[in-house]
């Protein structure tokens, strides 16, 4: 692997950008030049002494290591080493390693050390070290709040005037708290400065006031921009009837954005001109990317590399551009000529035209906009890092996202399970399920709109569903119940409202619908929404206004807009439908019952999902990840010994290929003894024969093995006997939208055809486990059924938890199937076992923190 393959882009605490990557010997002058440009009291502190120079030798021993005892790695800013960080093995198989790290005087307190300190234990964990051990004067307060501050259960002692560390490097939930709050704090820092600019570069504006670049700059001149706007032309000294500048240094004003509408070819020339003058990040409208081809996705690594090089991020290319209403900054980088008016919902697009049509959208409904990124081919900046701003954005109280594709779907579950308990977040997100996810075809669509749903997403199908659910989160409180009180002027209407709340899980109200008849005036339509407003047995409102005839009412009686805002005044959301005119300010309005029901029902069951307890991770025993780390690198793979390490027991099988092995291996199982087809498709098939049971002795077993060697073929499975019970399925699968998820069903042709699967997305909590085990259709045979025993039902969430665990912390595990597991009422048997691994590459949401 070359070290370009090897680096990693990393943010910093300022939201920049900087390269990460193992040390080589050619990096020696480099490392030289890093040392010439310490201070002294740097030098000091690092070295315990002046340490002017290195010496040759101890250079050559700081860049050749062996990437396992001794490791090391480099910052890069740009081209120049900034940072080196290493750890070296107390001994060849001691548990212990000595690690130090030093940062040049211009980089610190941006926190390199941290990330050094996370890449360094992530390599020695790698390499079988347990323990870090660091030597630190008194004086470097600096390095020892690194330690001190990153959840390691630190032993300190104090001897010979040095402080020394001893600290074990396994991951903790305290360990990864840290690290995911930095994580946090950076990225939100990184699109803050996107978000509110000093000033917007345009490259590609042309003076002609053609193309896309001009269009950019002529929204961000006429939205107000509140900052400097520099259009950079290699030869106009004016554009948009604005001062052009050859590049964006010769303006000699501050920017932080670079809006990009050049061709790919000439992208690179703007990455350094925006650079040199201190952009922070460029929004790349230009297309011609990873859109179009091989050569384009090589053109977009290429940018991308030189903006983080430079200490920027990128949003697109490929894409529509961001906006920001707050008053102060008045922000128009798009290519929308109109936002909607300043509000509290924050908009997230990977789609440009989806994005055009969301801000039209929103602004035809008066949804007021906080912000807008659209990140087109999402080559850098992605939903995650929105979700990351948007939590503590205080101009944000509502998130909306369209999603084609999930760059990092355990990341994007992690942040909704989390940011949904502050904020609601709404996502249109595609439907579309990858093939070939092995033997088991993963969550349906139903099942997805279930996974959406745990981590506290309100999924929606279309942009109007999306803005529906907006308008009625921007303007109204969310629920305290499913109770819905229904008033109308019109039976058919009232009568459509009931049905739609049945359809969508609503419950109405005891009294109602109340229909008040085309012939009450707007006085007594008014009374009948404020009673329901105030009744204790309604916690949502449905408003239904079908017009009277012309001339029915006058004055106050036919005032109908001013009578209705009487529904608002309790603490219960509203949504209407008027047929004709429009609804009151604040009561959002739909075209249809059924929309408005929907809409409705979306916010019911986030709101409920809100006051349900999140449930907890809980401690397991018999848990052995070592062991299956040691198993999963057996070639083939222990199946049983992996599950084992999780405490997984797994019936055993003895495959057999004639009549002699399979009464061999049933003598030394003990009879009585069950007869499978092998092949994993038929091994529970009882239906078509190819499961025989209770075979008591060795002419059985021959007699049997003659059968189904006849029917299916001569590879058998021999398994002893075990009570019976309710079959059931437990699935692990890899989701596109939320990476490992665990499937849950009871077995049988019957419920595989139905698709009766529950899923939920890892790391599964108590309540995650018992509501899979509550949630098929088919779940109330596990109560008993018919005079048969309940089932330990919590024997089956504790197996449900044991394969989450392993699914969160075997990531090289792909799909795992337990098929039949017998449930009884004294605990339960899996029989069977399939698992399929991939390579032992990280996933994106796993291990230190990088770009």
């Amino acid at each position: 692997m070359t070290r370009a393959e090897q680096a990693v882009d990393v943010l910093l605490s300022d939201g920049s950008t900087v390269q990460l990557r193992p040390i080589h010997p050619s990096d020696a002058p480099a490392v030289v030049a890093m040392h010439s440009r310490f201070s002294e009291r740097t030098r000091y502190l690092r070295y315990f002494s002046p340490y002017p120079r290195i010496p040759e030798r101890d250079l050559q021993r700081f860049v050749n290591v062996d990437h396992v005892g001794r490791e090391a790695f480099v910052v890069l800013a740009g081209e120049r080493i900034v940072a080196v960080g290493r750890y070296e093995r107390l001994g060849p198989a001691a548990p212990d390693a000595e690690v130090a790290f030093v940062v040049e005087d211009a980089y610190q307190g941006r926190g390199i050390g941290s990330v050094l300190l996370e890449h360094l234990a992530d390599a020695a964990r790698r390499a079988g070290i347990v323990n870090f051990v660091a030597e630190v004067l008194p004086a470097n307060g600096a390095m020892l709040r690194v330690f001190a501050d990153f959840g390691y259960q630190l032993q300190r002692q104090f001897a010979d005037g040095v402080v020394h560390l001893t600290f074990p490097i396994a991951p903790t939930e305290a360990t990864l708290e840290v690290q995911r709050g930095r994580e946090h704090r950076t990225e939100a820092r990184s699109i803050a400065r996107l978000l509110a600019p000093r000033g917007v570069a345009v490259y590609g504006a042309s003076a002609s006031g053609q193309g896309v670049g001009a269009a950019v700059l002529g929204h961000l001149r006429d939205g107000g921009f509140t900052g400097a706007v520099v259009p950079v032309h290699p030869t106009a000294t004016r554009v948009a009837g604005l001062p052009a500048y050859p590049s964006a240094v010769e303006a000699g004003l501050p920017v932080d954005v670079a809006v990009v509408a050049v061709p790919p070819e000439a992208a690179s020339e703007v990455v350094a001109d925006a650079a040199a003058a201190g952009v922070h990040g460029l929004v790349v409208i230009s297309a011609g990317f990873a859109e179009s081809g091989v050569e384009g996705a090589a053109a977009q690594r290429v940018l991308v590399r030189a903006a983080h090089a430079a200490g920027m991020r990128v949003i697109g290319p490929n894409c529509l551009g961001v906006a920001n209403t707050d008053p102060t900054v008045r922000l128009n980088a798009t290519l929308a000529p109109r936002l909607p008016v300043p509000g509290r919902v924050g908009i997230f697009s990977q789609s440009g035209a989806f994005g055009v049509a969301l801000l039209a959208e929103a602004d035809r409904r008066g949804l007021g906009l906080s912000s807008f990124v659209s990140a087109g081919n999402r080559a850098d900046v992605s939903g995650n890092d929105l979700l990351q701003y948007w939590q503590d954005d205080p101009a944000t109280d509502v998130i909306m996202l369209y999603l084609e594709t999930f760059g990092n779907p355990r990341k994007f579950a992690r942040l909704a399970r989390r940011i949904g308990r502050d904020k609601p977040v709404v996502a249109l997100a595609s439907p579309a399920r990858p093939p070939g996810l092995g033997d088991s075809v993963g969550p349906d669509e139903a099942a997805v709109s279930a996974l959406f749903a745990q981590s506290g997403v309100i999924r929606v199908d279309t942009v109007a569903e999306l803005l529906d659910v907006g308008v009625l989160l921007a303007n109204q409180p969310l629920p305290a119940g499913n109770r819905v009180g229904i008033v109308g002027n019109s039976s058919a209407l009232t009568g459509l409202a009931a049905t739609a709340c049945a359809a969508g899980g609503l419950t109405v109200a005891v009294g109602y619908p109340r229909d008040v008849g085309p012939q009450a005036s707007a006085v007594e339509f008014a009374e009948a929404l404020a009673t329901a407003a105030e009744d204790a047995s309604v916690d949502a409102l449905v408003a239904l206004f079908a017009p009277p005839l012309p001339g029915q009412f006058t004055g106050t009686e036919a005032d109908f807009a001013a009578a209705l805002p009487v529904a608002l005044t309790a603490d219960k959301p509203v949504v209407a439908t008027f047929l004709v005119g429009r609804a009151p300010a604040g009561m959002p309005s739909y075209p249809s019952v059924e929309e408005a029901v929907r809409a409705l029902a979306r916010v019911t069951a986030y709101a409920d999902w809100l006051r349900r307890p999140s449930g907890v991770l809980p401690e397991l025993s018999d848990v052995d990840p070592g062991a299956a780390q040691a198993a999963l690198r057996g070639d083939p793979v222990d199946t049983g010994a992996l599950l084992a390490a999780y405490g997984i027991d797994v019936v055993e099988s003895v495959p057999v290929g004639s009549a002699e092995e399979a009464v061999a291996a049933a003598t030394r199982l003990g009879f009585p003894v069950a007869l499978k087809v092998a092949a994993g498709g038929l091994r529970h098939r009882l239906d078509l024969g190819a499961v025989r049971l209770d075979l008591a002795d060795a002419t059985a077993v021959r007699r049997t093995y003659a059968e189904l060697a006849a029917a299916f073929g001569g590879d058998v499975l021999v398994q002893p006997m075990v009570p019976p019970g309710v079959a059931c399925v437990v699935e692990l699968v890899e989701d596109p939208a939320f990476g490992p998820v665990v499937g849950f069903g009871l077995g049988g042709v019957a419920t595989e055809l139905l698709g009766d699967r529950a899923w939920r997305a890892v790391p599964l909590t108590d309540r995650d486990a018992a509501e899979l085990v509550a949630a098929p259709r088919a779940a109330p045979l596990l109560h008993g059924h018919r005079g048969a025993d309940p089932v330990d039902r919590a024997a089956l969430a504790d197996l449900l938890l044991r394969v989450g665990r392993l699914a969160d912390e075997q990531p090289r595990v792909r799909t795992l199937t337990l098929n039949p597991v017998l449930a009884r009422a004294d605990g339960l048997s899996v029989l069977h076992a399939n698992v399929r691994v991939g390579s032992a590459a990280a996933r994106p949401d796993t291990g230190p923190r990088r770009l």
